[in-house]
């Protein structure tokens, strides 16, 4: 009952300060896009700040040391909305790979479209890939860190989905360095789950994949290959006396990985 009364605390809390949030987004529309990021990405702030007391998720981060000292591609597991929001705070400023039909998404969506992010098509196949690199290419040069979920939705613990291309590409053709991250946010923060149970999550950063010179598909193969064996060796409850299990993923097609509805 008390994890119940919680997790409607934090929602509602949540709820109550997007709405102004979404309103701001118009007023700073003149402003450059790190003014914009610093202003809106201060939702993110506050509400790891409430996350903590009220539902009792606390997170520990290892592996800082392997961020590089310029923008990069940042390849993670994607289990729930827990790490869109945290990921703001553990890393430098960054801007998401996500699907354009959440820039529509009333008060989250208008305050998310002044932040700069790459909105995709993910219908579009090859295309996407193009929207990728073309809007990618800018924001890194802008400072930001391009963020993508190569799995494209949110995957519950202990399995796993094809890695799409998406954030690769953008790395392959830009030269920009992949930084794999893996977590167990899904533990205490499921997919679609209203529950939010306490505990640790684990955020582990990988060392940088070097791109120079490789293809799209190997420094994908790369980063899977880090973040899968991070999951074993973190969290090798999810895995121990079970086959390999992978959740249905669909049509195959060469899309970025954009985040699902969050």
């Amino acid at each position: 009952m008390i994890i119940v009364l919680r997790s409607a605390v934090l929602m509602a809390i949540l709820l109550l300060v997007t709405v102004p949030y979404g309103l701001l987004g118009f007023l700073i529309f003149p402003f450059g896009a790190m003014t914009r990021y610093r202003i809106i990405s201060s939702w993110a702030t506050m509400a790891m700040w409430l996350i903590r007391p009220i539902v009792g998720i606390r997170y520990r981060v290892i592996g800082t040391e392997h961020l590089p000292p310029r923008p990069s591609v940042v390849l993670a597991k994607h289990q729930s909305a827990w790490e869109t929001i945290a990921l703001q705070r553990i890393l430098p400023p960054i801007c998401y790979v996500l699907k354009k039909e959440l820039l529509r998404v009333p008060f989250f969506g208008w305050g998310l479209a002044q932040m700069p992010m790459i909105s995709i098509d993910r219908a579009a196949g090859k295309e996407a890939l193009d929207q990728v690199v073309e809007q990618g290419r800018q924001r890194l040069a802008e400072g930001f860190w391009v963020v993508v979920f190569p799995e494209g939705t949110r995957v519950a613990p202990g399995l796993k989905r094809r890695y799409k291309v998406g954030g690769a590409w953008l790395a392959a053709h830009t030269g920009a360095p992949v930084v794999p991250i893996a977590h167990n946010a899904g533990e205490f923060w499921a997919r679609r789950a209203f529950l939010k149970r306490p505990g640790e999550i684990t955020v582990s950063i990988g060392p940088a994949i070097d791109t120079t010179g490789l293809a799209a598909d190997e420094i994908n193969r790369r980063a899977e290959a880090w973040i899968e064996a991070e999951m074993r060796r973190l969290f090798p409850h999810h895995y121990a006396g079970r086959r390999e299990k992978k959740a249905a993923s669909g049509t195959a097609r060469p899309t970025p990985g954009a985040p699902g509805s969050r």
